[in-house]
């Protein structure tokens, strides 16, 4: 046990012989481990344990010393890691949104430097969906803005697509109907994490774009309902996708809970949402199916409350970036023709550019 600060620390010898920072035990060039783990005696003890204001010494019976700054511990042992957020974010219903008057990062900016980057990247951390301003509406200009921060994820979709409502592919999204707010590909193994739509053109009325931020519904539930919240984190569902139209033929499965958290402090970190898409429940015993869907009622409910609803009209110049593990999206009905492009951004590229500019991602 060790002390620092306010916070107790419980430290346990192999993980303090395995985690030696030393150059014959840690690579500082390529930040990698070079101790091979399965060599440690799992019953290892220091011979002897010396603590400054600083700093935390342990030799070892070979001999050999490891050096542990108490900051560095502290940020890493498992209780500093649950009073700590992986991904810093800001809560939001519409108006809470509103009044934050979050900007759009113009175009040129966002490609050209890295000061318009970094606004949009962090506006984008924080809020879960952002936009860059003059984009020329073309396929191939999305295209160029998309690969400014990501690895374009091809699916089965294709790399960037046009969205009509021709029902040229067998889903909803393909027709002219409203579509309720939902997270896509929750029938894929690894939900895509990032969506880009730009509004090429628009020649009718309706179209507007609902979205809505699923961890601020989920936090009201946790709030008033912690056993909803708890039972909607742990109880696996599948979600399906089946087409065959043309020459696309898919059957898609992808399983996990509707709500996913990180086990140490409970941060939720993905939301997996389509009544759409979400298949035969079978996954879960006689004795817990009603009470999961009186936890999948409330946090409907909390989705489906009209302040939780910003609802925003894309047009051609404005293209817009969603984080699908965290933001809902759906649509009003329309007329006439309307057409979108887009793509599906991978996430770890998207936080990697981010963590690159300085940026807590």
């Amino acid at each position: 046990e060790l002390r620092y600060g306010s916070t107790l620390m419980r430290l346990d010898f192999v993980w303090l012989r395995d985690h030696c920072r030393s150059a014959s035990c840690y690579n500082a060039k390529t930040k990698q481990r070079s101790l091979d783990t399965a060599s440690v005696d799992l019953a290892i003890r220091p011979q002897a344990v010396r603590v400054d204001e600083s700093t935390l010494f342990l030799t070892w019976p070979d001999g050999h010393v490891t050096r542990y700054g108490l900051e560095w511990l502290l940020r890493n042992s498992y209780e500093g890691q649950k009073q700590q957020v992986m991904h810093p974010r800001i809560l939001w219903n519409a108006e809470i949104y509103r009044q934050a008057q979050v900007p759009s990062v113009d175009c040129r900016s966002f490609l050209e430097t890295d000061e318009g980057l970094k606004e949009f990247l962090q506006n984008f951390l924080l809020y879960g969906i952002a936009f860059v301003e003059n984009v020329a509406p073309t396929k191939e200009d999305t295209e160029i803005l998309a690969e400014r921060i990501s690895i374009i994820r091809e699916t089965i979709y294709g790399r960037m697509w046009y969205f009509t409502s021709d029902f040229s592919r067998g889903d909803t999204a393909y027709t002219k109907l409203a579509l309720d707010r939902h997270t896509d590909t929750t029938y894929f193994q690894e939900p895509c994490g990032i969506q880009v739509f730009h509004c090429l053109k628009h020649e009718g009325t309706g179209g507007r774009t609902l979205l809505v931020d699923g961890f601020h519904a989920a936090e009201q539930v946790l709030r008033r309902a912690p056993e909803h919240f708890e039972l909607l984190a742990k109880v696996p569902l599948k979600h399906e996708y089946v087409e065959s139209v043309g020459g696309c033929h898919n059957h898609m499965i992808g399983v996990g809970p509707v709500l996913n958290v990180y086990p140490w402090n409970n941060e939720l970190y993905l939301i997996r949402y389509n009544n759409y898409d979400r298949a035969v429940i079978n996954t879960v015993p006689h004795d817990v199916v009603r009470r999961w869907y009186h936890a999948h009622r409330a946090l409907t409910a909390e989705l489906r409350r009209p302040d939780n609803e910003l609802w925003v009209k894309l047009k051609p110049g404005k293209a817009l970036f969603v984080d699908n593990w965290r933001v809902l999206h759906g649509r009003e009905a329309f007329t006439g023709y309307r057409q979108l492009c887009g793509c599906y951004l991978t996430r770890d590229d998207v936080l990697n550019t981010a963590r690159l500019l300085g940026l807590q991602a």
